[in-house]
């Protein structure tokens, strides 16, 4: 396997935060000091991270057409949040969407240093691309009993079953984080599938 440095960035609301994770060669573990943008991309920096895989969309929805990767992932039985336009998700009340604008802040902090991917394939270079981890479990493990519900089991068992040592993550949020890092070490390996178009955003899913 590539043994290249790589991150995933698991995106929360406010109250949650935002969680990244670095793999380097077989390890993955959580920097500290790293809950702004700003943070981690220092982090990415610091570490020599070539590819970012972030759990969150990398374009807004269009108005009664949504986005095509989600269609497309749909269609395979793999099924994610609606991406809304940005003005419907701003005007949501009860802020559902808070988190779709903290990954926004993320894209838009590694966009100098880690622009972001609008390929199908990765071609070199520091990027950012979006990725999810159910659609990763679901690659790696297969779709047949991948349930979002046993994540808690299933997400760092795929993770092992990578020969990842996990033995410095601790919470569901740091596993899909290193999650969307290794999807980031298939990107490099260029081992993905991109669903969607340059238009409504790539999501990258990891070939197993």
């Amino acid at each position: 396997m590539n043994t290249k440095t790589v991150a995933g960035i698991d995106v929360g609301g406010d109250k949650k935060g935002c969680h990244l994770v670095i793999l380097e060669g077989s390890r993955a573990f959580r920097p500290v000091d790293t809950k702004t943008p700003q943070e981690m991309l220092q982090a990415c920096l610091e570490y020599g991270v070539q590819a970012v895989g972030i759990d969150a969309p990398c374009q807004w929805g269009v108005e009664g057409e949504g986005r095509r990767a989600e269609r497309e992932l749909a269609r395979q039985r793999i099924f994610s949040f609606a991406t809304p336009t940005r003005k419907r998700a701003d005007e949501n009340p009860g802020h559902f969407y808070r988190w779709m604008f903290n990954g926004e802040a993320i894209y838009q902090a590694f966009s100098s240093a880690f622009p972001l991917l609008t390929a199908r394939d990765f071609q070199g270079g520091r990027v950012s691309f979006e990725t999810f981890p159910h659609a990763v479990t679901c690659a790696l493990r297969g779709q047949e009993g991948t349930s979002a519900k046993e994540k808690r089991r299933q997400r760092p068992e795929v993770l092992e079953n990578a020969k990842i040592d996990i033995s410095g993550l601790k919470s569901i949020d740091d596993f899909d984080a290193a999650l969307c890092a290794l999807s980031a070490r298939y990107l490099v390996e260029g081992r993905t599938y991109a669903y969607g178009n340059v238009e409504g955003g790539y999501i990258h899913v990891p070939i197993p």
